[in-house]
């Protein structure tokens, strides 16, 4: 069960955070886009031949259900049963792993948690994540510019990558403009 907080609201079964009454952008691009994320996933599990098992789809859902990264063990109360046993982590990390092979998911090292692709970025894709430290949503985005940068960092120490994200911590607009 997600912990409410002072600036948040149920709606859907999930929290939105508030700023001023209004919804976060965080808050609003998930819900515009989970969706259609959601959609592209099951497509592309079909067209890979691939399961998108009970838990895989259940712990998917979750995460586009939230704006934050979730953590797995917070991930595992969400979709456990309820009055039943918590699932085991093992199978919840099994699922995430999954989900980030498959580009459906994105695991953020700086807070050691998970947050939904809204964008179907390619495998090669440089991906920057804008976290605010207020109101803990994430903001994801690309261009060809900062791959450029990226590869030329890459290139100059002759380094091959394997995933390319970038974590950028700061206020987001909302909570910059509230001053909270």
């Amino acid at each position: 069960m997600t912990k409410m907080q002072p600036d948040a609201h149920m709606h859907d079964d999930h929290v939105h955070h508030t700023h001023d009454g209004h919804d976060c952008r965080h808050a609003e691009d998930h819900r515009r886009h989970a969706a259609d994320a959601l959609a592209r996933a099951e497509r592309l599990c079909r067209e890979r031949g691939l399961r998108l098992t009970p838990i895989r789809r259940q712990a998917l859902e979750a995460l586009h259900a939230d704006h934050r990264p979730i953590g797995a063990y917070d991930l595992a109360d969400r979709i456990s049963p309820a009055g039943g046993r918590r699932l085991a982590p093992i199978s919840i990390y099994r699922a995430l792993d999954f989900l980030v092979e498959q580009g459906f998911v994105h695991r953020l090292s700086s807070k050691n948690a998970y947050i939904a692709c809204l964008h179907g970025h390619g495998a090669n894709e440089v991906v920057a994540f804008l976290i605010c430290e207020s109101c803990g949503g994430v903001d994801e985005d690309s261009s060809p510019a900062m791959k450029k940068a990226v590869a030329a960092i890459a290139e100059n120490r002759q380094f091959s990558p394997s995933h390319q994200m970038v974590e950028i911590v700061g206020r987001c607009e909302h909570c910059r403009n509230a001053g909270s």
